[in-house]
């Protein structure tokens, strides 16, 4: 080993905390993965038997595919907006320059560091003098919020990768500017774009703390399975707690490979040039 890689404590160490904090994060949600398949109604370690009893019960209640069919809904139409809205303030970051830039970016990317009970509250209030409190186009807007600054990081760091002249060759050489933009810009950011879409999609499924605010009675799956646990225990919370991190898990693993990808050809592209 190199000497300037070398550590006072031994690497077994290293490798034991980086294990320990495995298990912690994932512990609980292979638990519930596990006793989404017992066939007891209460969770425990020694199981009669395994059953699927609890996905048939899940998939055939119609207050939860409610439920589905709203964090869908909404994690669809928040990850559109969010993402094109993302792409727009990464563009004009990247592509021109004016007074308080720094502080435009700034409070561009503000949104997911404020509590999100203050920002629930303050969005209630909000929609609630407009009038749109407790329907899921409160809950979209509110979702765009918080999911389109991930959108901005992930779009802005793809931009990044692209050389400024190349843009202003094109115009130079007689493309309109929207051409320069169709041409240039976006076939090099596909890649970013997708990975934000998707990033921002499971942000949207996932959250909770601000749809319980603004949703009123249109539950989305966080929001249902947190009502379903008051003064009840149900097993079902299991399934949905399976299928929500599946979905999730998927999404992330997904934007995750799009964006190692276009990282690895970039580097490739510079190490051939």
């Amino acid at each position: 080993m190199p000497p300037h890689l070398k550590h006072a404590l031994p690497i077994a160490f290293w490798v034991a905390g980086l294990a320990l904090v495995f298990i912690l994060l994932y512990a609980p949600i292979l638990s519930a993965v596990l006793f989404s398949f017992s066939a007891d109604r209460f969770p425990s370690l020694s199981m009669s038997g395994f059953s699927t009893q609890w996905y048939a019960q899940v998939l055939t209640d119609r207050a939860m595919l409610e439920a589905l069919w709203n964090s869908l809904t909404v994690a669809g139409f928040t990850a559109l907006i969010a993402t094109a809205l993302g792409f727009a303030a990464a563009y004009a970051d990247y592509r021109f320059r004016f007074f308080g830039q720094k502080a435009v970016l700034a409070l561009a990317l503000l949104p997911p560091t404020v509590p999100l009970v203050i920002l629930g509250l303050a969005m209630l209030a909000f929609f609630s003098r407009i009038g749109i409190a407790g329907t899921l186009a409160a809950v979209v807007a509110a979702h765009v919020v918080i999911a389109a600054p991930f959108a901005m990081a992930v779009c802005r760091l793809r931009l990044a990768q692209l050389d400024r002249t190349l843009e202003t060759a094109a115009q130079n050489l007689g493309a309109p500017p929207h051409s320069a933009l169709g041409r240039i810009v976006l076939p090099h950011t596909v890649p970013a774009i997708l990975a934000a879409f998707l990033i921002t999609f499971a942000v949207s499924f996932d959250e909770y703390v601000i749809s319980w605010f603004t949703g009123g009675l249109n539950q989305t799956i966080p929001v249902a399975v947190l009502t379903t646990l008051q003064g009840q225990v149900d097993p079902t919370i299991h399934v949905i707690g399976t299928l929500s991190f599946t979905v999730t898990l998927t999404l992330v693993l997904i934007a995750l490979a799009v964006v190692l990808r276009q990282s690895g050809g970039a580097m490739s592209k510079e190490e051939t040039s």
